[in-house]
């Protein structure tokens, strides 16, 4: 047969027998084989997912490593000018003291107490810059040769050992510069765990994985405050060992432990991987012979491209040489920075509700539970009008927070916790939303894309929550209008719900050409009765 293979055919089978095999396509076979979700499969998504609890770490570790630390006047004498309304910068050196360690943060370290927004922004901002340099050059190369597994241990390696180069950091500009490097390292971490999550599973299952991932990056957050508690009186280079250590340890776990992804196997035409994946196919179907041997036709797998550095960026251009594509990309792209502003911009924002940061960030973090809940039973709703719902949520919250100001301090941090509670959720569906919209052959870039644009708007985030200690307007305000603006963009994309994952960008086109054709019939139905 044109275009197919076969397998060990026992000479037994007749051709009519045989004709009552029809072959499957690789969608088919791959969502036959991955529809029993078991124990195993489970173990599976649980340690891809673990990485987030790192991830976590590395993205809000500066909540408390950059913070700026509480001091109190050491000079008890009646005549002396300081007092706690005092600027600090006004003040002589011996007149005042810090309340933690003084090396607890990088303000008391390096001494920058006085230094300008810009400065003590900086290294934040830099993560940030160094993710979103990051997810450009290295988005595409989990959907090359590379792959998604190997990438996400390679990031892992990467951030954990400059995680703890950092320790030595002598200046802020140093330290910044090696921030921007853990940035540009965990840029794909994220991106590589949902799409190897929601890859290995059937569409049945495929909300319910990402849900795990979102799980752990919740744990990685939560964990947080406790690190730094128990590390209060400690330098805050204890922190950072606290985090990368481990990592080291969970990669070489993942790398002995962790399968690669089935669809991505099959555009890399590898056979022997796919056949092993096809043994429960098999024997779910009754194809095998006495020895073990499938005897069905299996479609031709894609010939491997030799490897070139062409080839490893060949998806983004395959990504944008379709017009509804780019048209898709830029509305995701659009709406991923008004969610993720929030998103990330929420908790960093913490210390200007005027509360204890420890439990403020407890209060924060705590928020993704319900999140994940709410993620969970929003599985069989439509993907556009849940985020939709959450976003307005979130953004009018973020609104409010600038109307109490700081009238009623306890209704401010209520309205921030629920604010941050609608963007997680939007931002649950978001990822598992762009998953369903682009092909395995630019799945990685795609989502890798967004979370660029996400990041994007995540750079001005420190320099605005620096100009929102003197006025919410400025933080709180600028984030509930941006996430609330950036939801026209869903009128421009299609649902998504319960679709069955696409491998190359033909066939997303033809089915989704058909599906708009068979609505189009629908309506036309209804009009003519």
């Amino acid at each position: 047969m044109e275009g197919s293979v076969q397998i060990n055919v026992p000479e037994s089978n007749s051709i009519i027998e045989h004709e009552k095999k029809p072959m499957l396509s690789w969608d088919e076979i791959i969502e036959k084989s991955l529809s029993n979700f078991g124990w195993m499969d489970f173990l599976q998504a649980v340690l891809v997912a673990v990485a987030m609890f790192f991830d976590a770490q590395q993205s809000f570790i500066s909540i408390y490593t950059d913070n700026y630390p509480k001091w109190h006047c050491t000079n008890t004498n009646t005549n002396s000018s300081c007092s706690s309304s005092s600027n600090i910068c006004k003040l002589p050196r011996s007149s005042w003291s810090w309340d933690t360690h003084p090396s607890n943060t990088i303000i008391s370290h390096w001494n920058l107490e006085c230094a300008s927004t810009f400065i003590t922004g900086l290294p934040q901002s830099s993560f940030f810059i160094g993710c979103l340099l990051g997810s450009t050059f290295l988005a595409a190369l989990a959907d090359s040769s590379f792959g998604r597994k190997n990438m996400l241990i390679f990031s892992c390696v990467s951030m954990s050992i400059t995680s703890m180069v950092i320790i030595f950091s002598t200046n802020v500009w140093i330290y910044s510069a090696l921030k921007f490097l853990i940035g540009f390292w965990r840029s794909s971490i994220g991106t590589c765990v949902l799409v190897l999550l929601t890859e290995k599973v059937s569409a049945e299952w495929r909300f319910r994985v990402g849900i795990v991932e979102y799980f752990t990056f919740t744990m990685g957050y939560m964990s947080l405050p406790g690190f730094a508690y128990i590390n209060r009186n400690s330098s805050w280079k204890t922190l950072y060992l606290w985090s990368s250590v481990p990592t080291i340890c969970y990669s070489v776990i993942a790398y002995l432990f962790i399968n690669e992804s089935p669809r991505w196997l099959v555009m890399q035409g590898r056979e022997k991987e796919i056949l092993k994946m096809l043994k429960r196919v098999s024997s779910e179907e009754n194809a095998d012979d006495d020895n073990g041997n499938l005897t069905t036709s299996l479609p031709k797998l894609p010939t491997k491209e030799k490897f070139s550095i062409f080839h490893l960026y060949s998806s983004i251009g395959e990504l944008f040489h379709k017009r509804w594509a780019i048209i898709r990309m830029i509305a995701v792209m659009i709406l991923g920075i008004g969610i993720g502003m929030v998103y990330f911009g929420m908790p960093l924002a913490v210390g200007n509700l005027g509360f204890n940061i420890y439990l403020a960030v407890v209060f924060s973090a705590s928020m993704e539970i319900p999140s994940c809940v709410a993620t969970y039973f929003l599985e069989n709703y439509r993907r556009k009008p849940s985020i939709l719902v959450f976003s307005i949520l979130g953004g009018i919250c973020c609104v409010m927070c600038v109307v109490f100001e700081n009238k009623v301090p306890a209704a401010k941090v209520v309205l921030a916790m629920v604010a941050f509670f609608g963007a997680c959720t939007a931002y649950n569906v978001f990822l598992i939303y762009i998953i369903e919209l682009f092909p395995t052959c630019v799945r990685n870039t795609t989502t890798s894309l967004v979370r660029q644009a996400i990041v994007f708007g995540c750079i001005f985030c420190p320099f605005l929550i620096s100009a929102g200690r003197k006025n919410n307007i400025f933080s709180y305000g600028v984030f509930g209008a941006v996430i609330i603006l950036s939801n026209f963009t869903l009128f421009c994309l299609p649902e998504t719900k319960g679709i069955v994952l696409c491998d190359t960008m033909d066939q997303q086109e033809k089915k989704e050409i058909a599906l708009r054709d068979a609505i189009n019939q629908e309506k036309t139905g209804i009009v003519s009765v």
